[in-house]
């Protein structure tokens, strides 16, 4: 993390959601590192995200904290609402009693200045919109970040000797002498999840390719990836949900050539590390969540909305076939990162 002496004022920024959530607002924070060089920006987020947050480069301190609040910070300088629209986000920062709030307008809180929430931007264009209301210029485009130094995951990456179904890789590298493809079936939602028999058989295209495939995801995914990786034919080496700190995650994304995923936050941390990535949009579209438009990443999307907290997987992502990923993978594959 940023390194301010500790009797600075202190610029509090609430964003208490998860990995993708955090990653749409590094360029806001950066924005907020520049513009206040001289305070302590402390982050209200999940603790859990500690790994990430270190490598933003942005944030001097990190207090757990998940959802809107209550934020465990007393009369901060400056606030910063990061969070959502309000009102609970509001309410929970002007709790902390800041000498100054930035946040969206709300008409629960007409006595509170700001700019209007627009439903259908895109996350990352609406908090640097945020901040450029208030006269602080931010760069939407500042997303990348460095790969965590720490190694620990390259114990993950080295099959076994006697991994025969895998044998013909070597360390991390496939037989084309390209990086590992990570396919990556879960969802925080399961209107966010595309069928893991889809998944199961762009895994399996990939993989009879001569591409070494890996299956993440967290430790509730870890039966999910399994059935992917049983359906693909994979090795059980091959499975590495649950077995992954954040921090490892983030290296093993770093160092593939390609993520095939949902919109979810592995997707986010491709775009952050410049990984390649094939990304299959449901019930929100790509236009709110999506990649950036640099032409390693391709977003695969039906053009229907639907429930994002939806029970079932959406309507609209049922519609994108396994051709068009495994097109869009393979076209993907090998797209040079500068």
């Amino acid at each position: 993390m940023a390194v301010t002496r500790p009797d600075a004022p202190v610029l509090l920024v609430s964003r208490g959601l998860g990995v993708g959530d955090l990653l749409t607002v590094v360029p806001a924070l950066r924005a907020l590192r520049r513009a206040h060089p001289e305070h302590r920006i402390v982050l209200a987020a999940p603790a859990a995200l500690g790994d990430l947050v270190s490598l933003i480069e942005a944030v001097d301190e990190l207090v757990d904290m998940s959802g809107p609040g209550p934020v465990p910070l007393d009369r901060p300088a400056v606030a910063v609402n990061l969070h959502g629209r309000g009102p609970e986000s509001i309410v929970a920062l002007n709790r902390t009693r800041p000498g100054r709030l930035l946040t969206h307008a709300h008409p629960e809180f007409p006595g509170v200045d700001g700019p209007p929430w627009r439903q259908m931007a895109h996350e990352v264009r609406r908090w640097c919109d945020l901040l450029e209301w208030y006269g602080l210029a931010a760069d939407p485009a500042d997303l990348l970040l460095d790969p965590p130094a720490d190694n620990t995951a390259d114990l993950l990456l080295d099959p076994p000797a006697d991994d025969t179904a895998g044998s013909h890789v070597s360390g991390a590298s496939a037989v084309d002498g390209g990086p590992y493809v990570i396919v990556h079936p879960g969802a925080s939602s399961r209107a966010r999840c595309w069928p893991a028999e889809r998944f199961a058989e762009v895994a399996a295209a990939l993989h009879q390719r001569g591409h070494r495939v890996l299956l993440t995801g967290n430790a509730t995914e870890r039966s999910l990836a399994f059935r992917v990786g049983t359906l693909a034919g994979l090795p059980h080496e091959a499975v590495l949900a649950g077995r992954t700190r954040l921090v490892d995650l983030a290296r093993v994304v770093a160092g593939a050539g390609l993520v095939v995923c949902g919109d979810t936050g592995v997707a986010h941390l491709a775009t952050a590390l410049a990984t390649p990535s094939v990304v299959l949009f449901g019930p929100v579209s790509p236009e709110q969540w999506g990649p950036p438009s640099t032409g390693r990443h391709v977003a695969l999307w039906a053009g229907s909305y639907g429930d994002p907290h939806g029970n079932r997987p959406d309507p609209g992502l049922l519609e994108i076939g396994t051709e068009a990923v495994l097109d869009a993978a393979v076209n993907l594959i090998g797209v040079s990162v500068p």
